[in-house]
Order: C-alpha cells, then sequence, then structure tokens
C-alpha cells in the first residue's frame, strides 16, 4: 500500500544501468531543461550573428560554440543524474575545493577582459569563471554540514557554513562581483531556513545585508554606479537597461518577427546578460511567459519531489540547487526589464556561457539525482511505519 500511495519504487535486480536511471528519473524537469536549452540555441541564432561579424568571426560563430558547451553540459547533467547521492555528495565536496582554490587565485592569474571585475581565468581557447562552479559545490557542502549538525555529536555545521559562505563573499566582493556574492548568501540563507532556522535569526541575517550593502554603496564606485542607475527615474535609452527596455515595448504580445528585432545590433551583451530583451522583442510576450512556465516548473516540481524525501541531507542540498537555479533566473529577467539592478548575471541554459552552460549543467545532474525514485526514500513510509 505503501508504494502506490507514495510512488516508491522498489528493487529490482540484475536491472541495466540505463532503464533503472530512466524509470526513476524525473522526466518532466529533464524535458523542460531540454526546452529551455533549445529556446536558448534559437534565440543565439538571432542574438550573436551580428556581434560575431563585429568581432571579424562566421556569422554563428558563438552559436556553434554554445552548441558544443551545451553538448559538454548536458553529457555532465546526465552522467551526475545517474550517481548515488552519497557520490554526488563526493563530487560536490570535491568541486568546492577546487572551485575555492581556483576563485582564491583569481587576484594572481585572473582577468577582467577589460569588464573592470577580475572573475575570468583565460585558458587561451576559452575562459573559466570559478564562482559558475562554485554554486553547486557550496550547496552540497553547505547542506552536508548542516545535516551533520543535527546529528548526535555532530559538528557545529551551521557555523562552519556561515564561516565559509563569509570567506567567499569576500573573495566575491573584492573581484568586485556582488551578484554572485548575494547569491551565495542567498543559498546559505535557504538552506538554512529549510534546516530549521528561526525566523529571528534570519532577520538578524538580513539585517545584516543591509549594512554591508550600505557599506558596499559608500565604498564601491561599480557598486554605487550600478544602485544609482537602478534608482534613477530617467533611463538613459543608449545605456543596456535603455536598449532592454525599448526592445521589450516594441516585441508586444507576439513579438516583431523572427530576425527582425534590433537590440541583437545595439547590445554587446544581448546573446548573454540580455537575451531575454532579443526573446521579447523578436518573439513577444508569448515567448518569454514559455519561459518563465519552463523554470518555474523545474523549480516548483523539484521541491514537491523534496517534500517526500526523508533524507536530511538530500532534501536540503535538492532545496538549494533548485532554489538558485530559479532566483538566478529572476535576477537575470528582473535586470532586463528594471526591477532589479544590473548584476551580470546569466539565464540558466538559455545565455550564451561555456563556464555558465556546463556548471548548471552540474548543478541540474545533482538535482536529478536527488530528486530519483528511491527504494523506501520518502518520509511517507516513516509516517506510516509510525502510524502503524
Amino acid at each position: 500500500m505503501t508504494e502506490m500511495v507514495h510512488g516508491t519504487v522498489p528493487i529490482r535486480v540484475g536491472e541495466p544501468v540505463l532503464p533503472r536511471w530512466w524509470r526513476t528519473i524525473d522526466k518532466v524537469t529533464l524535458g523542460c531543461v531540454l526546452a529551455l536549452f533549445g529556446i536558448g540555441i534559437l534565440l543565439g541564432l538571432a542574438a550573436s550573428p551580428p556581434l560575431a561579424m563585429d568581432n571579424g568571426k562566421p556569422p554563428f560563430y558563438y552559436v556553434e560554440r554554445q552548441a558544443v558547451f551545451g553538448l559538454a553540459s548536458l553529457t555532465a547533467m546526465v552522467v551526475i543524474s545517474m550517481m548515488t547521492p552519497r557520490s554526488v555528495r563526493r563530487l560536490g565536496v570535491l568541486g568546492f575545493i577546487a572551485a575555492f582554490a581556483l576563485l582564491a587565485a583569481l587576484p594572481f592569474i585572473g582577468t577582467d577582459y577589460g569588464k573592470g571585475a577580475v572573475r575570468w581565468i583565460s585558458l587561451g581557447f576559452a575562459s573559466l569563471q570559478p564562482s559558475e562552479f562554485l554554486k553547486p559545490g557550496f550547496v552540497v557542502v553547505a547542506a552536508w554540514l548542516m545535516a551533520a549538525s543535527q546529528e548526535i555529536h555532530g559538528p557545529p555545521g551551521r557555523s562552519i557554513s556561515l564561516v565559509l559562505a563569509l570567506v567567499i563573499v569576500g573573495f566575491l566582493a573584492a573581484q568586485p562581483d556582488f551578484g554572485q556574492a548575494s547569491l551565495i548568501l542567498f543559498i546559505w540563507g535557504v538552506i538554512w531556513f529549510v534546516a530549521g532556522a528561526p525566523f529571528a535569526l534570519l532577520a538578524t541575517m538580513a539585517a545584516g545585508v543591509i549594512v554591508a550593502g550600505t557599506f558596499a554603496y559608500q565604498n564601491s564606485e561599480h557598486f554605487a554606479r550600478r544602485i544609482d542607475g537602478f534608482l534613477s527615474s530617467e533611463l538613459d535609452p543608449t545605456t543596456q537597461l535603455g536598449y532592454a527596455t525599448n526592445a521589450i515595448i516594441e516585441g508586444g504580445f507576439f513579438g516583431v518577427g523572427v530576425g527582425e528585432g534590433q537590440v541583437k545590433v545595439s547590445l554587446p551583451d544581448a546573446h548573454t546578460d540580455f537575451i531575454i530583451a532579443v526573446a521579447a522583442e523578436e518573439y513577444g510576450l508569448m515567448l518569454v511567459l514559455v519561459i518563465i512556465a519552463l523554470y518555474a516548473l523545474v523549480v516548483l516540481r523539484s521541491l514537491m519531489r523534496l517534500t517526500r524525501e526523508r533524507d536530511t541531507f538530500i532534501r536540503l542540498a535538492g532545496t538549494g540547487l533548485a532554489c538558485v537555479f530559479g532566483i538566478q533566473a529572476i535576477i537575470n529577467m528582473g535586470v532586463a526589464v528594471r526591477l532589479l539592478p544590473a548584476k551580470g548575471m546569466t539565464l540558466p541554459f538559455v545565455s550564451y556561457g561555456g563556464s555558465s552552460v556546463i556548471a548548471t549543467g552540474i548543478a541540474m545532474g545533482m538535482l536529478l539525482a536527488f530528486t530519483r525514485s528511491r527504494p523506501q526514500g520518502e518520509i511517507g513510509d516513516i509516517l506510516i511505519r509510525r502510524r502503524g
């Protein structure tokens, strides 16, 4: 009866890996991810040719690179989704250590590519952004520490994970990259909340973020310029936000037509940070709503499956991964419509970017591994057993 009500998957002795993976994977989430990647390639065909020609490249240079990055990302996602939660945890810890080491080395080996923030490591043929790979690793490490702290004689996981978060925020703020720093704090807060943090402590943390933001505004010209631009009542039509806003208005409900948009010519970041403006201008509000629905479906469905999970680590890590996936999409689209200050954050699976696409594939592989159906893996089993 438990299996009929709660969907627990029985063990099939000798079942091959692929059939077992396909039977237990969340196919809806997997389908949404593939749809988002397909939309990203479609929008890349529209947004990237002007930039490629300006840089002396073939028209579809960036689209071809995005396809290669995407293939690597999807391959990593599928392979990781086949792992057990314990193997994913080990991978996350090792990945976190490697990404953290590269983040700490950025002041010595990093480059800013003329954008004023040292965030990348040049590999010659491509660039690597350590902060992108740090996020899924940090989720796993923070969830592991907090889950361990709930055990008898467990370590002070909350305190250790908070120290790690603050150290990472310090490195990111020094780049400066306040967007990713805020995201790290958000991830830690979400995991802590799910682990049972009292509301008073969360309110204290929020107050601390406000104080830190005020300090950054007063001492960082880069941060202050972005906040002032966001709060200004007048919008300069020749800025990136001005071009994006005009493109969204021009697109209306059904868009101006495939290939007819102009924002891709004016915006150097049309294929990355402002890809949603290209979607709104050429395909209209309809495609934007589809994109929003796909992100919402991934997050909500993952959270619903995690509510039935009885393993504390899996619940915490899965919730963190799902929320960071959703909040990054919200931030990117919020910036484009001027609901949030400019952050320089990509739209997961849709924007161009090797580090972003591959790191997101790793994160989604972990999430799919955590949300797979497992034998006797749901908290409902325990509740029914207690009633009996």
